[in-house]
């Protein structure tokens, strides 16, 4: 799919609509929310630690949009119980949900595969594959009974081309595609709902500086050139869209 950086959605784009973003406290998380709420969107802001999540909550209200909600939650501690109260949640407290992006992330660093413990595959596959799939299937009455969902999984230009020293992460971004296939798959005949996965690519974030520590952040692109694709996937304009992966970036 060619690359959507000249996409402008309109400013209603997101209007009524309730959006769950996860890992929403930074980075491309935070600049989705903004961008979502920013387009008329209710957005419940997902992630670990509630002062990060509180400050994206006060530069919502700064920009005078619809107010957004808070929920914090540790994936790596998560339970299938946990995912079934947080959607309770917002059926009770909004009624709806029409969208979700899957944007946390988790990473050791990056090191040979003898040289990474299974605690820390664990934590890696449970962050970063296992809780997106029961985060989703949690909700997913609230999303079929929704007129037009959306739902986006994060990838990484690794997981789609498997490279030395990234060991659980990889493969955790390659079951992300691989659970995305068959999601599309299976709810192919639901013409409401639809699941894409989006690879962002080199782009200035806190996972970024932490794999790359030496790189100097203004020699890559910002998360905010990228925001037109995640527009475009949680928007109705891609509603023919179903198990893609879109690239923000030229594949490497």
């Amino acid at each position: 799919m060619k690359k959507l950086e000249n996409y402008v959605a309109p400013n209603d784009l997101l209007k009524d609509r309730v959006v769950f973003v996860t890992g929403a406290g930074q980075g491309l998380g935070r600049i989705a929310a903004l961008a979502y709420a920013n387009h008329g969107a209710t957005v419940i802001l997902h992630g670990r630690r509630v002062e990060k999540l509180e400050r994206v909550y006060d530069e919502i209200e700064a920009i005078g949009k619809a107010q957004a909600l808070i929920y914090p939650l540790n994936f790596e501690n998560a339970q299938d119980k946990d995912f079934v109260i947080l959607a309770q949640a917002i059926e009770q407290q909004l009624g709806r949900l029409d969208g979700i992006l899957h944007n946390a992330a988790f990473l050791h660093g990056l090191s040979p595969l003898e040289n990474q413990t299974m605690e820390q595959w664990q934590a890696i596959l449970k962050i970063n594959l296992i809780a997106p799939f029961a985060l989703t299937r949690a909700c997913i009455s609230l999303l079929k009974a929704a007129p037009d969902a959306s739902v986006i999984m994060t990838s990484s230009s690794h997981g789609h081309n498997p490279s030395a020293y990234w060991g659980g992460f990889t493969i955790a971004k390659a079951g992300i595609e691989a659970l995305v296939k068959v999601q599309a798959d299976e709810w192919e005949a639901i013409p409401n709902l639809r699941i894409n996965a989006i690879v962002p690519g080199i782009v200035n974030s806190p996972q970024r500086a932490r794999t790359h520590p030496g790189e100097v952040k203004e020699s890559i692109l910002q998360p905010e050139s990228l925001i037109a694709n995640y527009l475009y996937l949680m928007g109705p304009d891609s509603k023919d869209m179903n198990g893609e992966i879109v690239f923000c970036q030229s594949k490497k």
